[in-house]
């Protein structure tokens, strides 16, 4: 895939995400779960704003320059406390439409982050580099939207370790 081109249908896919995560702010009733939302759907319209830029510099001069892409994404300590707060909050009667919507976004990242891995598999240099990055981050927003599906519906797991044992 041509850079630009890539660069175009990663912004795509950031707008998906970020309009996922717009919708589940608007509709939640849980304040916890909104204020993740919004976090995510704030860091989404950031990355957006990241691709945006690259790509008039890549129309620009045909190159990419190295920028640091920054994240929001907090420590596996914090996610657990936020998950923690949100699993005693989240026995109010909204925790369907909750679910719902942890569930859509888990598709969109899990599609997203395919999509970064097809570009580092396809592409070299910088735009590989810039797409590894995106890979990265969108791991720890899955990891963000799958445990807190895991805690909402009870699997049993956390961070895909088994809460359980059967011996």
């Amino acid at each position: 895939m041509e850079v630009e081109k890539a660069i175009k249908t990663a912004i795509d896919y950031e707008t998906r995400v970020r309009d996922v995560y717009a919708s589940a702010v608007a509709n939640t009733q849980n304040e916890t779960a909104r204020r993740v939302f919004e976090r995510l759907a704030n860091e989404e319209q950031g990355h957006i704003d990241y691709l945006e830029s690259r790509l008039v510099e890549w129309r620009k001069t045909g190159a990419l320059k190295p920028k640091e892409l920054a994240t929001a994404i907090p420590t596996k300590g914090a996610i657990e406390e936020g998950v923690k707060k949100l699993e005693s909050k989240m026995k109010e009667p909204d925790k369907f439409g909750e679910v719902q919507m942890l569930t859509k976004a888990l598709d969109v990242e899990i599609e997203t982050s395919n999509f970064y891995g097809e570009m580092v598999s396809q592409l070299a240099d910088e735009p590989q580099k810039m797409f590894e990055r995106f890979l990265e981050i969108e791991a720890g927003h899955l990891a963000i939207v799958q445990a807190e599906l895991d805690s909402l519906t009870g699997s049993g797991f956390w961070f895909d370790f088994a809460e359980f044992s059967l011996e």
